[in-house]
């Protein structure tokens, strides 16, 4: 099965706690992202590429990436 791939910027992200939230670029939908899912570090504002997966409470972004 493929994964889609989405865009969106991360709207805060907190390095003590290791969590944060992407909002999607074609929706005003957010998605809970923890420092498990980065494939590199994030910062609040940064342009980035995810996937979604299922996780214990909700949905949840993995492999994120920031675009450059």
């Amino acid at each position: 099965m493929q994964t889609q791939k989405l865009t969106g910027t991360v709207k805060f992200f907190n390095e003590g706690k290791g969590f944060g939230f992407i909002k999607h670029d074609d929706s005003n939908q957010e998605t809970f992202v923890h420092v498990t899912g980065l494939k590199e570090q994030v910062k609040e504002n940064d342009r980035v590429e995810f996937e979604l997966q299922q996780g214990r409470k909700g949905m949840n972004a993995v492999n994120v990436r920031v675009i450059r």
